[in-house]
């Protein structure tokens, strides 16, 4: 019996202190709802001079926070190879330098070079004989001196020597080697490669001594000129884009410095993320906006009818926004919203977390003053 009686005098304490929780609770969960609460007595109601109003429809230029990468189109990106491939035996690039164009980037050396000469040179000598052997059969066979098969083999030759040399001359072509220019004396067993654009050195793939191959990427180039942004639009927001529209886009270690854009592209396809891309041209090319940097951007819409407070209704605290919304004629709640963009004194506003109640009463002025009172409220 003993023991029965403490058991049961064990479960009574574990059930009254439950209980004693589950009253502890509610009140905890009251003032956690109350807190964006604020009662005004009729004084303090009259001395805050306090207006109030519905929400209305106002046209608002609106702009959508967005984000992207400064990004590079396909044609302003040049991958530096060399046709026949070769030893590197100098450079000077790093990534990030400058570059012109017709700029020497490197040296190669190779045997293939050196044969290569060897074999125009050769071929330019007997496509002079074939032709001086072509015009004099040519002559012979005017005054019937010499066979018609013989003026036949010679221009046969000599035609066989055309192409064989047009076609070494565009191989040097390849490699910079001017094939009017060349003679004997003028054997090189190293070609430069230059560069073929304006720009900078995004990435340097070789070093000294190597060999690479005519598949193998040198060098890669980048002109800057047409460097452009390219932004994530969440599907939501896609419909209200255009060309022609204005973008403000900064970086993350620069939020004060703006980028002005200008939207010339909208891609009609939705990606993995629910999102359109957009690509934007900068106004002034910035050398510090790097292809692959991540950015910031605000593109500024037309003006669109959407619900609207005066900005007197709006205030700001701990990195949120927020209005006051007449709960009866001495109590306020304090309610957090997005705001989208102002135009003539109203800005256009968007409920966090709940939809707009119908024929609600906003605080449209002296809304600091309630803000005030809530935060001393917190602190008592």
């Amino acid at each position: 019996m003993n023991k029965g009686l403490i058991y049961f005098m064990f479960l009574v304490g574990v059930v009254a202190c439950k209980g004693g929780a589950e009253k502890n609770e509610a009140p905890e969960n009251a003032d956690v709802k109350e807190m964006n609460i604020v009662e005004l007595d009729d004084a303090q109601l009259a001395n805050a001079a306090i207006q109030l109003d519905t929400l209305t429809n106002r046209d608002i230029t609106m702009r959508i926070k967005v984000n992207g990468l400064v990004d590079v189109p396909p044609q302003s990106m040049v991958s530096v190879s060399i046709p026949l491939g070769g030893y590197l035996k100098s450079t000077k690039l790093l990534p990030g330098m400058r570059i012109r164009k017709g700029e020497v980037l490197a040296l190669l050396e190779d045997p293939q070079y050196i044969q290569l000469q060897q074999d125009y040179l050769v071929a330019a000598a007997k496509l002079r004989y074939a032709e001086a052997d072509f015009n004099r059969q040519q002559t012979l066979s005017s005054t019937q001196a010499s066979s018609e098969k013989t003026l036949q083999m010679a221009r046969a030759e000599f035609e066989n020597q055309q192409i064989t040399t047009k076609a070494l001359a565009a191989k040097l072509a390849l490699i910079h080697i001017n094939p009017a220019t060349l003679s004997a004396e003028s054997i090189s067993r190293t070609i430069q490669v230059f560069s073929p654009i304006d720009g900078f050195v995004s990435k340097v793939n070789v070093n000294i001594g190597k060999y690479v191959s005519p598949t193998e990427v040198l060098f890669e180039l980048v002109d800057p000129s047409d460097i452009h942004l390219s932004l994530n639009v969440f599907e939501k927001d896609a419909p209200y884009l255009k060309i022609g529209q204005q973008v403000l886009a900064y970086s993350n270690h620069q939020p004060d410095v703006k980028h002005e854009a200008e939207i010339f592209l909208v891609s009609h396809n939705i990606n993995a993320d629910r999102a359109v891309q957009v690509h934007c041209h900068f106004e002034d090319y910035d050398p510090l906006l790097l292809p692959g940097m991540y950015m910031n951007a605000e593109v500024v819409l037309n003006n669109r009818s959407v619900m609207a407070l005066p900005q007197e209704a709006i205030v700001g605290w701990q990195n949120k926004t927020y209005i006051f919304e007449a709960l009866s004629k001495n109590s306020f709640e304090m309610k957090e919203v997005k705001v989208n963009g102002s135009s003539n004194n109203f800005t256009a506003v968007e409920p966090v977390g709940s939809a707009w109640k119908p024929n609600a009463m906003y605080v449209t002025k002296n809304a600091y003053t309630l803000l005030m009172k809530l935060k001393n409220q917190g602190e008592d």
